[in-house]
């Protein structure tokens, strides 16, 4: 069980990590009306495909972005056709792997973890979650 405690706190910090990415964007950019706007403007070059802003780098791939923050955290989101963000568990252990102090968990315990914080977050289709608005 503690190991699920421990996926469980990875999650919640990166729903927090991915609140707080939202938040700085916004604020570097004031015409962002939600974080999935990124991709729209790198696509219609109003910002580069990969840069930085604030105090995150970033990288528009495909469906979603990349946001590196200055002490090295990694979040990596997609975007559904609605803008909602939506992650995986290999983007959840990706996160892990890449804060300050390391925490590698497994999908088993992620999978546990994301069940047990509904309603919170919603499963959007097989292994895929996104935070309920």
């Amino acid at each position: 069980m503690e190991r699920v405690g421990a996926a469980r706190d990875l999650v919640l910090g990166y729903v927090r990590a991915l609140n707080a990415i939202d938040e700085a964007m916004r604020v570097a950019i004031p015409s962002l009306e939600r974080l999935a706007d990124v991709v729209g403007l790198a696509r219609s070059r109003r910002i580069s495909r990969s840069g930085h802003i604030g105090s995150y780098s970033y990288t528009v791939h495909g469906a979603g972005c990349r946001f590196v923050s200055d002490n090295g955290t990694e979040v990596d989101v997609d975007f559904a056709a609605d803008g909602s963000e939506v992650f995986d568990l290999w983007r959840l252990r990706w996160y892990g792997l890449s804060l300050p102090q390391p925490l590698d968990v497994t999908d088993q315990d992620l999978r546990s973890a994301v069940r047990s914080l509904q309603p919170l977050l919603t499963e959007v289709r097989p292994g895929w979650s996104s935070v309920a608005t």
